[in-house]
């Protein structure tokens, strides 16, 4: 049985999950992008050049978006689909859910109707015939932020696939500039945390374009001090986050490991509601009448 029907035309898709823009021969830059269709079940879209979108046509996460898709016939993961026209038919951006109280209970309400407390339960899903490759997991324990060191610039055939498309970007002004091509992230970042059932800690990588544009904003702030940068990440995914947030992982496997690696699994977005005050789990639902 199918996971979906190869063909959804006129979906709609709330967006859950950015990844870091990588380079491409054929796209310039392209965007791994994942949400859940409206009867909860989680897709991903790929390929999308996003930064080459209209400008109007640059979704955000949390925001419904509309396109026909069709099964990504060369990735054997269940949940892999692609813009049925390649993109020659317009996204449609369908609302978006605010960050308010009532935004985080309606966000919950889509991303947070199958959730795992097991990482082993998900790999083997994984690894059997259901061949799952998105899953949410909520962590017994976050125990760490992880900071290492990486390459600082994208390999040298990359950076020449973009150099040579040579393409313009129109500005949300109509202005008109020449593309450059995304900053490579010079660090990595990984959460270290338990899961049900682990007798180790667990490190997983997290790909995530929000993560990546905090990091430049406190750059930034910092006025180019990494060091103080990269405290200021630490700060808001491992302090803040764990003493005021309620943290869910959003996992995905990379195609290339799916079936050779023993956990194929990286982050690929942090979900982090408000928590719940004491009096807010234990207060009666009050229905309204009208």
């Amino acid at each position: 049985m199918m996971y979906l029907p190869e063909t959804l035309p006129d979906a709609r898709v709330l967006i859950a999950v950015k990844a870091y823009p990588l380079p491409s021969n054929k796209y310039e830059e392209l965007v791994c992008t994942a949400g859940v269709l409206e009867n909860g079940k989680w897709i991903r879209i790929y390929p999308i050049p996003f930064r080459s979108l209209p400008y109007d046509r640059q979704y955000r996460k949390f925001e419904w978006i509309r396109l026909s898709l069709v099964k990504n016939v060369k990735d054997f993961r269940p949940e892999s689909y692609r813009p049925l026209r390649h993109l020659e038919e317009p996204i449609f951006l369908d609302g978006h859910i605010s960050a308010s109280s009532k935004g985080w209970r309606e966000r919950k309400s889509y991303v947070l109707r199958e959730v795992f407390d097991s990482m082993s339960e998900i790999i083997g899903l994984a690894k059997g015939p259901e061949l799952r490759s998105l899953a949410v997991l909520k962590p017994h324990e976050i125990i760490d932020f992880t900071i290492e060191p990486t390459g600082r610039c994208w390999k040298k055939k990359w950076n020449d696939y973009f150099l040579q498309s040579n393409l313009l970007d129109i500005d949300s002004t109509g202005e008109v500039k020449r593309r450059v091509p995304i900053r490579k992230l010079p660090y990595k970042y990984s959460y270290v945390f338990m899961s049900k059932g682990d007798t180790n800690p667990r490190k997983l990588f997290i790909e995530d374009w929000e993560l990546g544009a905090l990091y430049w904003n406190c750059l930034t702030e910092a006025q180019g001090d990494e060091a103080e940068a990269n405290r200021l990440v630490r700060q808001k995914y491992l302090d803040e986050f764990c003493s005021t947030r309620d943290i869910y992982l959003f996992l995905g496997t990379t195609w290339q490991y799916h079936r050779i690696s023993p956990n194929p699994f990286i982050i690929i977005g942090v979900f982090y509601p408000p928590k719940q005050s004491q009096r807010q789990k234990t207060a009666p639902i009050q229905l309204s009448l009208f």
